[in-house]
């Protein structure tokens, strides 16, 4: 079975309730679950009548829950950015680092990197101690931005590290010119440069999180029965696909009857399995509402990975 299970979909689909019963069943079948939300709204607590937080906290048998606070998270981003700073480069001290983090807090990707860097944190901390980890998604565009993350990054990063390899060949070549030149003060040669070696560093953490999303992770996408939540399921499969991410599967929540599926998605998906849940009315509260949520397909499809 997948290590990582991902729930993705458009805001209000019921991606949390089918990550929650999904993981609830996982957990009676005998499997020692963690489910963590990454939803700044963060409904899953409520969905089981517990408060959660940071670290793992028991919701059932053989089930323990996460709220990973992304606030939190973009601080403790900035301040690794800030010690890597103050470690790497010798002009950081000429630098008002407090006015630049402050800036960086509110830059494009900010918010992407923080949730990556805490799913990262999650693997590595408790994949040990558990069977499956589920994840319990943002809306769409964040989800899709922090998935994108690591493969967009090591772009960066190469491009980068080749830029850098390339003032350390001119520091060579002002060596052999001028031994006094002043510009020598730093490295020259790869293997001693701090700013080449954490370059290399973030390339194999961000290829581990690539490896991490393509090769252990099952990824859904959850929708209702509507145009809308079509297309915004269409338009995952394709960012999944542009990305080299592999859709596992569709979850079509809230179809009345369950056996009903779309003509559309029929047609859309066809290459997918797709895994009605039925339409319940007043809502699905507790570990009682949960137990009686349909996810036994994706659950089995599960078992096959």
């Amino acid at each position: 079975m997948s290590r990582l299970v991902f729930f993705l979909g458009k805001g209000g689909v019921g991606k949390t309730t089918l990550a929650s019963a999904t993981a609830y069943a996982l957990a009676r079948q005998g499997r020692k679950i963690l489910i963590v939300s990454l939803d700044p709204a963060h409904n899953l607590g409520d969905v089981f009548g517990i408060r959660l937080r940071n670290e793992p906290t028991p919701m059932a048998e053989r089930l323990d829950g996460i709220e990973v606070d992304v606030a939190q998270w973009v601080t403790r981003y900035l301040e690794e950015s800030r010690r890597e700073i103050k470690a790497n480069y010798a002009y950081s001290m000429s630098l008002n680092l407090d006015s630049l983090l402050d800036i960086l807090k509110y830059a494009p990707g900010t918010e992407e990197y923080a949730v990556l860097w805490a799913i990262e944190h999650v693997y590595q901390t408790y994949a040990g101690a558990y069977d499956t980890i589920v994840f319990d998604t943002p809306p769409t565009a964040l989800a899709l931005r922090f998935l994108a993350m690591p493969s967009l990054s090591i772009l960066w990063m190469q491009a980068l590290a080749k830029l850098r390899g390339q003032i350390l060949a001119k520091r060579q070549t002002l060596l052999r010119v001028n031994p006094t030149a002043a510009v020598l003060k730093g490295a020259t040669d790869k293997r001693e440069d701090r700013v080449y070696g954490k370059l290399t560093s973030i390339q194999k953490r961000l290829h581990s999180l690539h490896d991490l999303f393509t090769r252990d992770s099952y990824l859904t996408v959850v929708m209702n029965p509507d145009e809308l939540s079509l297309a915004e399921s269409l338009r995952i499969r394709e960012e999944l696909d542009r990305l080299g991410l592999r859709l596992r599967s569709v979850c079509l929540n809230k179809a009345a009857p369950a056996a009903a599926i779309p003509n559309g998605l029929s047609e859309q998906f066809k290459d997918f399995p797709i895994f009605p849940s039925d339409l319940r009315p007043g809502g699905i509260q507790g570990r009682d509402g949960l137990a009686q949520v349909d996810v036994s397909g994706v659950v089995r499809h599960l078992g096959e990975f």
